[in-house]
């Protein structure tokens, strides 16, 4: 399968399931009556609306600060399917999809609701981690696999020359 095909089909199944999961757990179950639902001893799952950014960096209250963002993340989705056509290895088409389709997903949620819907919280003791959810995941997911990514040498032909010249 080309790379940019893969990072396509990975951007759509991340969207899908970001999506499919908000949906089921804020409309088709109970938890906003009777969360926080204790998973593990270090995991719930919780409603958070989150109308900021990472780490709830930037809180937006009014409807400028919630289109800017909007606007901002079809931003980066567009760079990132630019740059998922040019990808020549799977892994970076497959970071790239992984990173836009969680931009997507968590555009469509600040669009329709005017915040990110999260439910994923890590704890330790009274100690707390952030909440997100699969859009979130994603993105760090594909960030990492950037990392990696860049860190693989490029082979160019020129390289695969025998010893001794061409």
């Amino acid at each position: 399968m080309p790379p940019f095909r893969l990072g396509l089909l990975i951007l759509l199944a991340t969207l899908v399931l970001d999506q499919a999961s908000k949906l089921w757990l804020y409309f088709g179950t109970d938890l906003v009556l009777t969360q926080p639902w204790h998973l593990t001893g270090f995991a719930d799952v919780v409603v958070v609306w989150n109308r900021g950014i990472s780490y709830g960096l930037f809180q937006q209250e009014g409807g400028l600060g919630r289109w800017i963002l909007v606007a901002v993340s079809v931003a980066a989705s567009i760079g990132m399917i630019a740059w998922m056509r040019r990808a020549s290895s799977a892994l970076l088409a497959a970071a790239l999809g992984l990173i836009a389709g969680g931009a997507i997903g968590n555009a469509i949620d600040r669009a329709a609701y005017g915040a990110v819907f999260d439910f994923v919280h890590l704890h330790a003791g009274a100690w707390s981690w952030y909440v997100f959810n699969i859009a979130d995941a994603a993105i760090v997911a594909g960030v990492v696999g950037l990392l990696i990514d860049s860190l693989i040498p490029v082979r160019h032909p020129r390289d695969e020359a025998p010893p001794g010249g061409p």
